[in-house]
């Protein structure tokens, strides 16, 4: 798995009042320690919150929910093999 991944968790006030702390707790607790993630200030999509981005692909995730990071996940991991 490429040691670059990184997924930005948006923690600005829309995303938040959205759920964006739910999602980034979510994230702490699954992710495997190979792919980093933190929280961010605005992605510029507010309306579509909470947003996530996976960089360097730039994946972008919205309206993502607590239940969803299990499924963002499993999908970094296979496009990882996929690519290694």
């Amino acid at each position: 798995m490429p040691e670059s991944i990184c997924i930005l968790i948006c923690q600005n006030r829309t995303c938040k009042k959205q759920g964006a702390a739910e999602v980034f707790a979510a994230f702490r607790a699954l992710a495997p320690p190979e792919i980093a993630y933190e929280g961010c200030g605005c992605l510029g999509n507010c309306g579509n919150g909470p947003m996530v981005l996976v960089l360097p692909a730039r994946i972008w995730y919205y309206r993502v929910h607590p239940q969803d990071v299990p499924t963002i996940l499993t999908a970094i991991e296979q496009d990882s093999i996929e690519l290694d």
